[in-house]
């Protein structure tokens, strides 16, 4: 575990600066571009789906993803965005992998990416150190995208950091009766809905997209194989290419999309 000794220029919109600031993995994510993302821990498939997409065309075209490394939306947006470029701001210690069930999430992130915390070594989390680590996540990033949140949840805090920071917030639509959160800040105009996704990726991109046309898996899929063949083969890649919409499966055979 290290210590960050200069300042991050991003972190000067907090209330207060961190008074100390530890890590494991790659620095250098902090000078990229950065977008912060957060939501609920219970997603529904619709907001699944859309945040994996988001955060894997920013981070093809060069934006890092930040969050929280938590269960639900956190986690989709850091698996969306890979662990080579992407942040978790973690409410313990960063040598402690919580939530247990992110372990080895966090642990492919503390390899490739960016692991960041408030709190010294051997310190749990607690009810305040998640406010904390809300408040560095939002003010990494140039805005702030909540998929979906309830009211009264805890990413509603996060919206409270961001409205402080005057940065702007950006959210999923849903319908009627969902994301009570995301359709409040809506309805009261303090969020802007991300109706084009690559639209909203092209005001942030550095880079062009990678171009996927030699990808082994996608040439693979274009032969249509069974689902079975397929998960054998690509286990985890079948997982990330159907949530993001890459691919379909019909009648126990992959479909590229």
């Amino acid at each position: 575990m290290g210590r960050i000794q200069e300042l991050i220029p991003e972190l000067a919109s907090m209330k207060k600066y961190p008074q100390n600031l530890f890590y494991e993995g790659n620095l250098a994510l902090l000078q990229s571009p950065k977008v912060s993302i957060v939501g609920t821990r219970k997603p529904s498939q619709y907001a699944r789906t859309l945040t994996y997409q988001l955060a894997s065309l920013l981070s093809k075209s060069g934006v890092c993803i930040v969050s929280g490394g938590a269960m639900g939306i956190d986690a989709i947006a850091h698996s969306g965005a890979g662990s080579s470029n992407t942040i978790a701001v973690l409410p313990c210690a960063v040598e402690i992998k919580y939530p247990h069930i992110n372990k080895n999430l966090l642990s492919d992130i503390e390899k490739n990416g960016l692991l960041l915390s408030q709190f010294e070594e051997g310190f749990q989390a607690t009810p305040w150190s998640f406010v904390l680590r809300n408040e560095i996540v939002v003010a990494l990033g140039e805005v702030l995208v909540v998929a979906e949140a309830e009211l009264g949840g805890g990413s509603m805090r996060s919206v409270e950091f961001a409205l402080g920071m005057g940065k702007e917030i950006f959210v999923l639509p849903h319908r009627l009766g969902e994301s009570s959160g995301t359709n409040a800040l809506l309805q009261e105009g303090k969020a802007k809905p991300l109706y084009d996704l690559e639209a909203f990726v092209s005001r942030f991109a550095s880079t062009t997209l990678i171009n996927t046309k030699n990808d082994p898996f996608l040439e693979f899929c274009k032969t249509n194989p069974n689902y079975d063949v397929a998960l054998a083969k690509y286990p985890q890649r079948v997982f990330e290419a159907e949530l993001s919409g890459e691919i379909k499966i019909e009648n126990a055979k992959v479909f590229l999309v």
